[in-house]
C-alpha cells in the first residue's frame, strides 16, 4: 500500500507529461532503393519541397517524407485501433487511412474503422490536400485519440478515402500527426497539441524532441514537459518569426569562419517532417563546390573527414553541424543531406531544417512563449 501510495505521489509531482518513443525503421526512399524502383519512381514523381511551404494552408508534398525515417505510435477510438504516423512539426493536420479508401495504398495500411468505434462522431466536413503526386481526399470526424497514454477526447481528424497510391503504398507508416500551429490546419481543424493544452492534458505548454543518430534507440517526442538529461549544455532561446510553422529568424550561415550563405539574413524552419537540409538553390550550388560535392551531392567518402563544420548563426549565438550530422552514408557511397529549393517570403529567402540539424540539437517547441528552444547534444 505505501509503494502504491509513494508511486501516486511521484506521478503527481512529475505533472502531466508523456512521452512517445519514436522507432527508427527504414525509409521510403531506402526500401524503393532495396527493390531496384528507386530511380524509376523519381523519373515518374519529380517533386518540389518548397511546395509545402508555400502560402496556402492545403499544399503538403508527401514526398518530405520520402527520408522519413523515425515514426511513433498513437491510436484512435473505442477500443483503440492503432497507427503508425510521422509527428510532424511541419504541418498541423492528424489524418489516417479509412475503411472508406480502396486506394491500393490504403489496402496495405492500418485504416481507420468508425464502426467498431463507440466514441466516433462522424461530420459532413470534407479534407482536401493536394500532393506532387495526387492528392488525399476524406472526411473529417471526431474521436477519442491516445498518445502514449494522454487521451485526447472529441478530436477531429481525418479519415482518407483517397490517397497517392504511388508514393503511400510504399511508406512505412500509416499517416500524419501536425504540430504545426492551428493557422497552417486544413478545413480549420483544431490540431491535436492544442487540444491537449485547451484541455489540460498536459503540464506545461511546450513539446521536445530527441532524434537519435545512426543507429541509436531512444528517440522521443515529450509533450509537456523537458527532459533535462538532455539539456545539460543549457538551453538557446529564439523567438518565432512566425505562429504559423516553427519559423525563426537566421543571421547567416558560415564556414571556416566565413558567411557563404543567407549573409543578409534569413528565415528557417525546424521541422521534423523533413529529413533534409533544405536549402536556397544558390547556397545550394555555393556549398556543393565548397564542400567539393557533384551537382547531385555526391562526394568521396574518403574526404568527410576533413570536412568543415557548418555554422548556424541564429539569433546571436553559433549553432555547428558537423560532417558526421549532413553527410549520409548508404551503401558504401556518401552524399551531402542537403536539398535544394527555393521558397521567397517577405522576409528573405527560406531554409528548411530538417533532421539532419534536429539530430544535433535537443529541440524544445515552447507554445506558451512561442519560442523554440535548442540545447546542443554530446
Amino acid at each position: 500500500m505505501k509503494l502504491l501510495l509513494l508511486l501516486a505521489l511521484v506521478g503527481l509531482a512529475q505533472g502531466f507529461q508523456t512521452r512517445v518513443p519514436l522507432r527508427r525503421m527504414k525509409s521510403l526512399r531506402q526500401r524503393l532503393q532495396e527493390q531496384g524502383l528507386l530511380e524509376s519512381y523519381l523519373e515518374q514523381h519529380p517533386y518540389n519541397l518548397a511546395a509545402k511551404y508555400f502560402p496556402g494552408i492545403a499544399v503538403e508534398p508527401l514526398e518530405n517524407y520520402m527520408d522519413d525515417e523515425y515514426f511513433g505510435t498513437i491510436s484512435i477510438g473505442t477500443p483503440p485501433q492503432e497507427f503508425t504516423v510521422v509527428f510532424d512539426t511541419g504541418s498541423s493536420n492528424l489524418w489516417v487511412p479509412s475503411v472508406f479508401c480502396s486506394s491500393p495504398a490504403c489496402r496495405n495500411h492500418n485504416r481507420f474503422n468508425p464502426v467498431e468505434s463507440s466514441t466516433f462522431l462522424s461530420t459532413n466536413d470534407t479534407l482536401f490536400i493536394a500532393y506532387g503526386t495526387g492528392s488525399m481526399t476524406g472526411v473529417l470526424g471526431y474521436d477519442t485519440v491516445n498518445v502514449a497514454g494522454i487521451n485526447v477526447r472529441h478530436q477531429i481528424f481525418g479519415l482518407a478515402e483517397t490517397e497517392p497510391g504511388d508514393f503511400f503504398y510504399y511508406t512505412p507508416f500509416d499517416g500524419i500527426l501536425g504540430l504545426a500551429f492551428p493557422s497552417i490546419a486544413s478545413s480549420g481543424a483544431t490540431p491535436v497539441f492544442d487540444n491537449m493544452m485547451m484541455e489540460n492534458l498536459v503540464d506545461r505548454h511546450l513539446f521536445s524532441v530527441y532524434l537519435s543518430r545512426d543507429s541509436q534507440g531512444g528517440s522521443f517526442v515529450l509533450f509537456g514537459a523537458i527532459d533535462p538529461y538532455y539539456t545539460t549544455k543549457g538551453i538557446s532561446w529564439i523567438p518565432l518569426s512566425a505562429e504559423t510553422y516553427w519559423q525563426i529568424s537566421m543571421e547567416s550561415v558560415s564556414v571556416n569562419g566565413a558567411a557563404v550563405a543567407c549573409s543578409r539574413g534569413c528565415q528557417a524552419i525546424v521541422d521534423t517532417g523533413t529529413t533534409l537540409l533544405a536549402v536556397p538553390i544558390r547556397a545550394f550550388r555555393t556549398l556543393m563546390r565548397l564542400l567539393g560535392a557533384s551537382s547531385s551531392g555526391e562526394i568521396s567518402c574518403e574526404a568527410v573527414s576533413n570536412l568543415p563544420n557548418l555554422i548556424f548563426h541564429i539569433h546571436g549565438k553559433e549553432f555547428p553541424v558537423p560532417p558526421r550530422a549532413y553527410v549520409l552514408r548508404s551503401n558504401g557511397y556518401c552524399t551531402l543531406g542537403f536539398q535544394g529549393m527555393d521558397v521567397p517570403t517577405e522576409e528573405g529567402e527560406l531554409w528548411i531544417l530538417g533532421d539532419v540539424f534536429i539530430r544535433e540539437y535537443y529541440i524544445i517547441f515552447d507554445r506558451a512563449n512561442n519560442k523554440v528552444g535548442l540545447s546542443r547534444l554530446p
